[in-house]
């Protein structure tokens, strides 16, 4: 299936092996977030979307904390913007964030999931459809279980699953439900998962 999928990645995107990198986190995850994308090299290809569950009554400024600690462009997300490389783009309160088959991002008023909106599992599920052997999913700390069944689909359609480690994490529960999936490839620090998303993402598409 994965490879039936492969006909949709946009021609905009360079010939890489991953095209999209999704991040998904709750309480505890805004460090790790930073450590992560601050770490990662300017020329960095592909492109990297986050969710985080916040509270819905206050704008998102995750772009404009972002902006102080990676040289990448970052934006918060807008209705039927089109996802670019090297690009970051953040969530928008009280919204779903998905990304289409023809590469735009999409804002969905659609009921919450797992009681939270946006959720982590309605991104992952977007990006393992739309862009499966070229996806990265990453679940950083939170509480509940947002996340796992995403990861789920992102391994049904080929891509490739992250979740941070348990001494690193503020709050496991996330990690955790992810992994006992038994679909998460990496389990790592904040430290290492950027390391290896340079070694994953850098990499040019073997035909």
């Amino acid at each position: 299936m994965a490879l039936q999928k492969s006909h949709r990645i946009l021609s905009h995107f360079p010939n890489i092996a991953y095209n999209i990198v999704a991040i998904g986190a709750s309480v505890g995850g805004q460090k790790p977030i930073i450590e992560i994308l601050s770490a990662l090299p300017v020329d960095f290809l592909g492109a990297i979307i986050v969710v985080q569950h916040m509270n819905p009554l206050y704008p998102s400024r995750l772009a404009h904390i972002l902006r102080g600690y990676t040289a990448l462009p970052v934006e918060q997300a807008k209705l039927g913007q089109i996802i670019r490389p090297g690009t970051i783009y953040t969530y928008v309160e009280d919204r779903h964030l998905v990304v289409e088959a023809n590469g735009t991002l999409c804002l969905l008023e659609s009921p919450k999931i797992n009681f939270v909106r946006p959720s982590v599992d309605k991104l992952f599920m977007s990006v393992g459809l739309n862009y499966g052997i070229r996806g990265i999913a990453i679940v950083l700390s939170g509480c509940g279980r947002d996340g796992a069944l995403g990861v789920i689909a992102i391994k049904n359609y080929g891509g490739t699953t992250i979740a941070q480690d348990q001494t690193t994490s503020e709050y496991f529960d996330m990690p955790s439900a992810a992994i006992d999936t038994g679909k998460v490839d990496f389990v790592l620090s904040p430290e290492m998962i950027a390391k290896k998303l340079s070694s994953l993402a850098m990499k040019e598409l073997v035909a």
